[in-house]
């Protein structure tokens, strides 16, 4: 048996009830892009119960789902990628991770240039591409890396891939990751190769994230423990720093994602695949592109019925995401949302409403018992409300 969840990084479903105290008040990823594009269709996940979970996604409930659905509310605090993605696998924080709204202090930064042994320029709050515009040229000139962060919990490097290899531009991420310590600790460290000349900068695919790994085991850990397969596509393997993962693979963007998920669900093995798909959130949503998101969205809807016809009889599949980024929101931080739950299968229920979950690590601990593993140590199984008898 195998189990599938698909993370649609960002998709979110609709304010948390403490989202006021994140500024996030009327956030609703998903539901703010169905009003703002009358046009946009999704025909597939609606068919699995998506417009059935709340009337505040503005999509048409089906009158028989494919599938079981709900939503989850995060109990950690923050509503960044990590937190999102460690809660859904049982880990749940009681502090947010740190963030840094007017840059790093200059004690680290001259520490961290010890380091690292050069200097650094920026050390800014910004989006990624305004950064590579503002600073790539003088990155061309003098050969420092470009430090910068964003309402997250992150400490991004810039680097230009003509100028620092990528392979060091990962040692000095990786020297970087090793002196953040409490307070500076922050959930990922980000290096972001670009290519390109003077307004023609473009980010690569080589980006990769240095989380710090997991507080205490997570159901990754659990279902290897059991000797069986965990395979990570895309981000997943970063964001657990390779915790509890037998497999991974990185990709490139939604689509490669899929297709990666597609290849392990034919192979035969017992396990979980575990996939995050990151368009919606790196291209769209802190971009505030109500439009590329809609589309993105769209693009997805379309492939997953070609996902879904390769599960064999036993196979589950979990659609969710790990927080919101609504592109109709100010700013560009990410959002407080509950997230989607859409669970599909021959051996599931159709048409089951689980409510709302007390806790995104509700998942993780569903996904336990349907490996007949050990539980996690937060979370509370539906797999008994949702198996077929």
């Amino acid at each position: 048996m195998k189990v599938v969840i698909l993370v649609l990084d960002s998709v979110g479903i609709g304010e948390l009830p403490d989202a006021h105290l994140y500024n996030d008040t009327g956030s609703n990823t998903l539901g703010n892009i169905v009003k703002a594009l009358p046009d946009l269709k999704l025909p597939n996940i609606s068919r699995l119960g998506m417009g059935n979970i709340d009337k505040n996604i503005g999509l048409r409930p089906d009158s028989d789902p494919l599938g079981a659905y709900g939503k989850a509310i995060e109990m950690s605090k923050g509503k960044d990628t990590t937190t999102g993605h460690w809660e859904i696998s049982g880990i749940v924080l009681d502090k947010p991770f740190p963030t840094f709204p007017k840059g790093f202090s200059k004690e680290l930064i001259e520490i961290i240039e010890r380091k690292i042994g050069v200097s650094i320029i920026g050390n800014v709050v910004g989006s990624g591409t305004k950064i590579i515009e503002n600073y790539g040229e003088e990155h061309l000139q003098t050969g420092k890396p470009i430090v910068y962060t964003s309402a997250d919990s992150v400490f991004q490097i810039a680097m230009h891939e003509d100028v620092i290899p990528i392979a060091r531009q990962y040692e000095i991420c990786e020297d970087i990751r090793s002196l953040l310590k409490d307070p500076y600790e922050v959930g990922r460290v980000i290096a972001r190769p670009f290519v390109g000349t003077k307004d023609n900068f473009t980010r690569t695919a080589n980006r990769k994230d240095f989380s710090i790994k997991p507080i205490y085991n997570t159901i990754l850990d659990n279902v290897k423990n059991e000797g069986k397969e965990v395979v990570a596509i895309g981000k997943i393997n970063d964001i657990f720093s390779g915790s509890g993962i037998t497999q991974w693979k990185k990709t490139t963007d939604n689509n490669h994602g899929i297709q990666e998920t597609i290849t392990y669900i034919k192979q035969d093995f017992d396990g979980l695949i575990f996939t995050n798909l990151i368009d919606f959130d790196m291209h769209y949503g802190h971009r505030r592109d109500v439009e590329g998101y809609g589309k993105c969205l769209m693009e997805f809807d379309r492939q997953l019925p070609m996902l879904m016809k390769e599960l064999k009889s036993e196979d589950v599949l979990i659609i969710t995401a790990d927080h919101g980024n609504d592109p109709t929101a100010s700013g560009t931080d990410h959002t407080r949302e509950h997230i989607p739950i859409l669970v599909y299968g021959k051996s599931i229920k159709k048409g089951v409403n689980i409510g709302t979950r007390a806790s995104f690590a509700d998942i993780g601990a569903t996904i336990t018992d349907m490996l007949d593993i050990s539980r996690p140590i937060h979370g509370t199984s539906f797999w008994r409300t949702i198996q077929k008898e």
